[in-house]
């Protein structure tokens, strides 16, 4: 086993749609141990083979039960010795935003958590996961611990959490994304479950870097985005981490997602 821990997340914005553009070669080219993919919107026998069952990963799909929604992926170059899709609360089992896959020592998810839309039934499916979720958090962390495991949970958690992580704070605080409960639900992750934000042990002051561009205008190009992927992991494992990169294109054109993948590398062995 290494003596380093690389966890790369990304949402692909469509993974058969990435695949064209680009995200087969990342994928090919990462040095990542693990690499964690949201909004895949594709059953696997839909998704062509290099990113299907690539060879030398370990692959969970966990697609949504509504075709060509949602979708999370987790490939690992270690085999897990046992994987979770969903995390308990039925509305959300099948719905293609939860998996998790049980390393040698560290359980690594990918979370997308729905993005939602203020005053819609979308803000409310929100709400009704964040309440459902963040108890499961806790319990993950406390079992992990029981075991003398570290627990990683990255992904688009579609909350920026300060005003450092997104360019027009000051226009978006109506918004889904930034308002003042879903900031506070961040703040109950770190604060209440026990989880570090890695980018933030590492670089507190921002701004950014952000991770999430709109399409719209020249959003990209400008700079003007939001930081709502994260690699968040229990105090064991962050207390190690020694970088976190986002993997930003360097022109418009290059981008393969409206997300740049962010990696993390932790200074981390894996048990023998």
């Amino acid at each position: 086993m290494p003596d380093v821990l690389i966890v790369s997340t990304v949402n692909v914005n469509g993974l058969r749609a990435a695949a064209k553009k680009g995200f087969t070669e990342w994928l090919a080219a990462t040095e990542a141990d693990v690499v964690a993919c949201q909004e895949v919107r594709a059953e696997p026998d839909q998704l062509p083979g290099e990113v299907r069952s690539p060879e030398g990963w370990h692959v969970l799909h966990a697609p949504c039960a509504t075709k060509g929604r949602s979708g999370v992926s987790l490939y690992s170059r270690h085999e897990p010795a046992s994987v979770r899709i969903g995390f308990g609360e039925a509305e959300f089992e099948d719905s293609g935003r939860y998996a998790e896959m049980h390393l040698p020592g560290v359980v690594v998810a990918s979370l997308y958590l729905p993005s939602g839309d203020v005053g819609t039934p979308r803000q409310d499916e929100k709400e009704r996961f964040m309440t459902a979720f963040l108890p499961y958090l806790g319990e993950l962390r406390e079992k992990a611990a029981a075991s003398g495991d570290e627990v990683v949970v990255v992904g688009d958690w579609n909350i920026a959490h300060a005003e450092i992580d997104l360019k027009n704070w000051r226009t978006n605080r109506k918004n889904s994304g930034f308002l003042p409960e879903e900031r506070a639900w961040l703040s109950r992750v770190f604060d209440e479950a026990g989880y570090v934000d890695t980018q933030r042990r590492l670089d507190p002051e921002g701004p950014g870097p952000y991770t999430w561009w709109s399409y719209r205008g020249r959003a990209f190009d400008n700079d003007s985005g939001w930081r709502i992927d994260y690699v968040n992991a229990t105090p064991g494992l962050a207390s190690t981490v020694t970088s976190v990169v986002v993997e930003r294109a360097a022109t418009h054109d290059e981008r393969w997602s409206d997300h740049a993948p962010v990696t993390a590398t932790f200074d981390w062995d894996f048990p023998a």
